[in-house]
């Protein structure tokens, strides 16, 4: 008897290609759309996109066009208050002055989440996506599950995906992570799919016109938090209207009017201060995470790594130490620039994921 697969239908080319390349192996699919409503991200005049993310009525028709081709049941169901978490909390992440990176919350709550809850509900084995991500099995009964970086580079998700729980990471399956993506558009072509021309979705699905600024201000008005720009040494050079307007390493859009670049050193949210000073005073030479979790066994203190502060970002060699109390401090080789408080740390051993967990604070290098 086939085993039974729940796999995640976002209606694009990746989730598509997943469903067509399971059921070639032979597995019972289920299909699920996560249906996750309107949250207002783009402006009420916002012109209608098949670019502007991943859980669009549009993508919820493409996604059973596909199901209904393939001939696997297939269900829509409603994730509106699940997702209302992941958007409630990337608007107050800004407003205290963090850089959050939703896509990593929605993967660990929800995708990973309450999919694995649906996945047992519905009798099936395992669960898929369409990741790029590679999950690697043991030989033997006990050696555990290991998560790797996708085989395409400029498509790799495995930095979003250090959430998941070891226990669910034994039930998934990525069938798309070890193709580059030309290699999946002509998958779904070959197989008559009508989305394998589908543009890929924005980073963040629920801010399509990429003004979270808009979002922060429509979802707590009246609650920005202004202040004064200031160099290191105090001196006042300006003032703002909101926190939410920055970032750690922002230089455009300061309002210093000209003279040397300045970069966003430090956010202070209470008194809502913005720090900035000369790119070099931007160099952190380590990072401390308090909610760090592991994938793998905590590798020996002093080992050589490599540590990913970004989602598009080259991993950097680092060493990390544990505390008693499980937070992770991070050492970089090379002082690093612009690392944000609220985004994640994820540490490689090559291109295995070893844990991940959300950056808390940094440590300049003195100069």
């Amino acid at each position: 008897m086939a085993e039974r697969v729940l796999v995640a239908m976002s209606g694009g080319v990746d989730s598509s290609a997943t469903a067509h390349l399971l059921r070639e192996q032979g597995y019972d699919l289920v299909g699920l759309f996560m249906r996750t409503g309107e949250h207002g991200g783009a402006a009420p005049e916002a012109a209608p996109s098949r670019k502007k993310g991943c859980c669009s009525a549009l993508d919820a028709t493409d996604a059973r066009r596909v199901a209904d081709l393939l001939d696997i049941p297939f269900h829509a169901l409603d994730f509106e208050e699940e997702f209302s978490r992941i958007v409630e909390h990337f608007v107050d992440e800004y407003r205290a002055g963090r850089t959050p990176n939703p896509c990593v919350a929605c993967n660990t709550w929800l995708k990973f989440g309450r999919l694995a809850e649906m996945a047992d509900r519905l009798g099936c084995r395992w669960i898929a996506t369409g990741h790029y991500a590679q999950v690697v099995r043991p030989e033997g009964p006990d050696g555990p599950t290991e998560l790797h970086r996708g085989l395409d580079p400029g498509k790799d998700q495995s930095y979003v995906l250090h959430g998941i729980k070891p226990a669910v990471l034994n039930r998934v399956l990525f069938p798309v992570g070890g193709l580059p993506k030309t290699r999946v558009r002509e998958v779904a072509q070959e197989a008559g799919l009508p989305v394998f021309a589908k543009p890929d979705s924005v980073e963040i699905c629920f801010v399509p016109d990429q003004d979270h600024v808009g979002l922060v201000r429509r979802m707590r008005p009246g609650q920005s938090v202004p202040g004064e720009i200031v160099d290191t040494a105090g001196n006042k050079l300006g003032s703002h209207d909101g926190l939410e307007r920055f970032t750690i390493g922002q230089r455009k859009g300061l309002g210093l009017g000209g003279g040397k670049p300045r970069f966003v050193l430090q956010l202070i949210p209470g008194a809502g201060t913005v720090v900035v000073g000369d790119r070099e005073e931007m160099a952190a030479g380590s990072l401390v995470s308090r909610d760090f979790s592991w994938l793998a066994q905590m590798p020996e203190s002093g080992e050589p790594l490599l540590a990913q502060c970004r989602y598009r970002q080259e991993a950097e060699p680092a060493r990390a130490t544990a505390s008693d109390d499980g937070s992770v401090t991070i050492h970089f080789a090379n002082p690093q620039e612009g690392i944000s408080p609220g985004q994640s740390v994820v540490l490689y051993r090559g291109t295995r994921v070893l844990g991940g967990g959300t950056i808390d604070q940094t440590k300049t290098v003195p100069a």
